[in-house]
């Protein structure tokens, strides 16, 4: 799952100095390229948000370049100018600007980006496009190892490029599943492990859970935090997202929800609800729930988060869950109402027809060379030296983050857990049409949205999951019927799910 920038910036300080101290380091490293020649040129890198005078993704990803390269400079230029954005500047009705289309303006144009940084959702059009070169050649020619590129990037990308690399990308983030080790020990059950298939870990949850009301223990969370009805629709996308389910076909102009995959995976979902496998919301209106928070002096600070509360036995975590439970556990006989918890981690379930898809996977820092690149081998060697040995080693202190050579993704503080559980499965496939469509019809995704009330009347029982189903088909239908009519307009009672303004990527 993606992290806004604000998370980002909470380890900005220590990369940064982690930076200034391993300058000294880096410096004394082989060089590559034309790294010796002093010859001055200009090395343009394009991004979808990021502008020239963006301290922040320079300090990501180009000043070792640039201390290194003394006689290379930089040139940061933004495909989509969001500086107004900033003070209210967005008229009404006004359709967001396509990144896609933005980036190959600037692509195409008379002075044209050297490196581009992009979203993995923007690779398979810019590759169809052939805005992209191969790095194969690049690859080959400098020997430049790729052997201990974690899977979940390297053959996440190559899938997009039928076998080839057209970008490489240093980072990523993923999930994984999350245990409790007591709760599986209290419970007599086998704990979690890699490879599972979706229905082996509900089973697990099924088997895990126990107690009732204040004592109950729950089998499974798909997120860490305080669940409802409505978060449970869409956070149930982890287990979605990898059967490429489709809400409307590939024109947009009808609705495919009436099928019996659908029914079938919300029948899965609300029969575990049911059953009482995932933790309920909490209320914050329970007076008696006030009154015992305050005579035992205060709420838990996780009471919000039921697995760090010990009450639930499994959940989709990312690496700064990780960081939030190792630190927590530090500091246990400082924190009210906390129990240490005994932890650790597997590949998120699968399904039978994509054994090796995992959940969301986010590709950070992916960059290619465009075609049409005046300075391609510059462009090459600054490519080359953020996806390297040297830029993985400093950037492996990360806690949100993880670099993409496996050699370097280690468990944090000389704790012993499954770390390659992060790293072994591949990204969900992009589709590139149905990628087309969301930056066609920028409202698009509140069809989405409107399914959560026709979700919530199955759950709730007043219509069978079919019925709640056919009934999303009817009014999708209808709504995207408007949109295209309109497709810069919201629809008409079309929930909450607003405008899709694309996140900075990075």
């Amino acid at each position: 799952m993606i992290k806004p920038k604000s998370r980002w910036l909470k380890t900005l300080a220590g990369v940064t100095l982690a930076v200034t101290l391993t300058v000294p380091v880096l410096a004394a490293c082989n060089k590559s390229g034309n790294a010796d020649d002093k010859t001055e040129r200009v090395l343009r890198i394009a991004t979808t948000y990021y502008g020239e005078e963006d301290e922040y993704f320079r300090q990501q990803f180009t000043e070792l370049f640039e201390i290194q390269h003394p006689n290379i400079k930089l040139e940061i230029v933004s495909a989509i100018d969001t500086s107004r954005f900033r003070y209210g500047v967005v008229n009404e009705g006004e359709k967001p600007e396509d990144p896609n289309e933005k980036m190959k303006e600037l692509m195409n144009g008379d002075n044209p980006p050297d490196v581009v940084m992009i979203d993995y959702n923007q690779l398979p059009d810019l590759i169809d496009n052939n805005m992209l070169q191969q790095l194969d050649p690049f690859i080959a020619k400098d020997k430049f190892d790729t052997s201990d590129i974690v899977p979940s990037v390297i053959e996440g990308i190559k899938s997009v490029g039928q076998g080839k690399l057209y970008g490489l990308a240093p980072m990523f983030y993923s999930q994984v599943l999350l245990y409790n080790k007591k709760l599986f020990d209290d419970a007599g059950v086998e704990y979690p492990r890699d490879g599972m298939t979706w229905d082996e870990m509900f089973d697990l949850a099924r088997r895990v859970s126990r107690g009732e009301g204040e004592n109950r223990v729950y089998g499974f969370a798909f997120s860490p935090y305080s669940s409802s009805p409505e978060s449970l629709f869409y956070e149930m996308s982890s287990y979605t997202a990898p059967l490429q389910l489709r809400m409307f076909n590939e024109t947009a102009d009808a609705m495919t929800v009436d099928s019996d995959q659908w029914e079938k995976v919300w029948s899965t979902i609300i029969s575990l609800s049911k059953e009482n496998i995932f933790p309920k919301p909490i209320d914050y209106n329970d007076i008696s729930r006030l009154k015992m928070a305050a005579e035992e002096g205060g709420f838990n600070p996780f009471e919000t988060n039921p697995f760090m509360s010990g009450k639930v036995a499994m959940t989709i975590g990312q690496t700064y869950n990780i960081n939030e439970l190792i630190q927590a556990n530090k500091n246990a006989q400082n924190i009210k109402g906390y129990t240490p918890i005994d932890w650790d981690i597997v590949t998120m379930p699968t399904h039978p027809e994509a054994s090796d898809i995992g959940g969301n996977i986010y590709l950070y820092g992916l960059m290619g060379i465009n075609a049409k690149a005046q300075n391609a081998q510059d462009a090459w060697n600054f490519i080359k030296f953020i996806n390297g040995e040297d830029w993985a080693r400093i950037r492996s202190r990360s806690v949100n983050q993880l670099v993409s050579r496996a050699k370097y993704i280690q468990p944090r503080d000389g704790l012993q857990y499954n770390v390659k559980a992060f790293y072994t499965l591949k990204p969900v496939p992009i589709e590139n049409e149905m990628s087309k469509l969301y930056r066609e019809y920028p409202y698009i995704g509140q069809v989405n949205s409107m399914g959560m009330e026709y979700f919530k009347k199955a759950l709730e029982g007043t219509v069978t999951v079919r019925e709640a189903l056919k009934e999303w088909q009817t009014a999708g239908d209808a709504a995207l019927k408007q949109l295209k009519e309109n497709p810069n307009a919201p629809i008409n009672g079309g929930g909450n799910g607003g405008i899709i303004r694309p996140m900075p990527l990075g």
